[in-house]
């Protein structure tokens, strides 16, 4: 795949593009048109370039390397809109990439690593460990990919899929401000959600930055007891603390942090699992994203519909009272091991 002889210039920023391009004895310009090409137009052919000169075109060809991922197979719902992507990367390694349609809505879900070092004990990345953090220009393929071989325009990312994306935070705001640039793919901020299982160092730099990007934390339990055993990291961060830090995302202008709590039978699903939560989201402007758990072939289970519905219920009747809001997502792709969870590579 010739990446390690050739400059792999996919991810790159525009003023690092135009930098490349001076250094190579090319115009800042070039740098503008060659960002253009690669986000917008979404070219990976720099023979397609046709505004830029034949020489410099052929230079492309020969000294850089502008596909990342390489598509190994893909996998399509029986029931829905939804397709797992499988790539493989120059250096073999393998991630998956997820494509949900849902009317007007198109949600692409990226990965950020492969596989995962947090060890949430219901999620199958984490079985994987983790193998290395996904380049900028990995990142960034994941989407054009999808949105090159799906006819329905993309509206919303979600970087929710292999990975923690604050262990990669670098590059994943660089993807994602990539993504925004008007000149790049142009997608407004509010499309774009970062998804974190509660990295409290990486949450206050991410709102010290005053990043747009919406910002999603994965809570998953109501005491500090269950999220303990379910994520590990919660020794670390606590759940008070990570409720504060939500806290102060959403006193940034237009901001709401997104609370997700996936439903695990027998272990975060109780009445009494419910109350706790709500009593925890008292005075927090937020919204809560309950997810009923997408089975692996691990020890876990999704509750019954009684049970699932009796949670949503008891949120619901306090809601009112401690002013969140309760969304359920049920998660497209379960028959291809594509929801919320289940993305693992062998």
């Amino acid at each position: 795949m010739g990446q390690n002889s050739k400059s792999l210039i996919k991810g790159m920023s525009l003023d690092e593009l135009q930098n490349w391009c001076e250094k190579i004895g090319e115009t800042r310009y070039r740098g503008i048109q060659l960002y253009g090409w690669l986000y917008k137009r979404r070219i990976s052919n720099p023979q397609d370039m046709t505004d830029l000169s034949l020489r410099f075109r052929n230079y492309l060809t020969d000294h850089t390397e502008l596909n990342t991922i390489f598509l190994d197979s893909k996998m399509s719902s029986n029931s829905e809109n939804t397709i797992k992507y499988l790539f493989t990367l120059a250096d073999g390694k393998q991630v998956e990439t997820v494509s949900m349609v849902d009317g007007y809505r198109h949600t692409v879900c990226i990965s950020s690593q492969v596989g995962c070092s947090l060890e949430c004990d219901f999620c199958a990345t984490a079985k994987m460990g983790l193998l290395r953090n996904l380049k900028t220009g990995e990142i960034v393929d994941q989407l054009l990919y999808v949105q090159n071989n799906v006819d329905e325009p993309v509206t919303n990312v979600v970087f929710m899929g292999m990975g923690e994306p604050f262990l990669n935070y670098d590059r994943v705001l660089k993807a994602a401000d990539i993504f925004h640039d008007p000149r790049g793919l142009n997608m407004g901020a509010s499309r774009i959600t970062i998804s974190t299982v509660g990295l409290l160092p990486k949450i206050e730099q991410f709102i010290n930055e005053k990043r747009k990007y919406k910002l999603a934390i994965s809570l998953n339990a109501a005491d500090d007891l269950t999220r303990n055993k379910i994520m590990p990291i919660n020794k670390k961060w606590d759940i008070r603390e990570i409720i504060k830090a939500g806290k102060e995302f959403s006193k940034m202008k237009r901001r709401q942090i997104m609370f997700e709590y996936v439903l695990l039978k027998g272990i975060n699903d109780s009445a009494e699992d419910a109350k706790k939560l709500s009593e925890l989201l008292v005075n927090v402007e937020c919204k809560l994203n309950i997810i009923p758990y997408n089975e692996t072939d691990g020890e876990y289970l999704r509750p019954d519909e009684n049970t699932i519905n009796e949670f949503i219920n008891i949120l619901h009747d306090r809601k009112k009272k401690n002013g969140y809001r309760v969304l359920v997502r049920w998660s497209k792709g379960q028959d291809i091991a594509a929801g919320c969870g289940q993305l693992a590579v062998n």
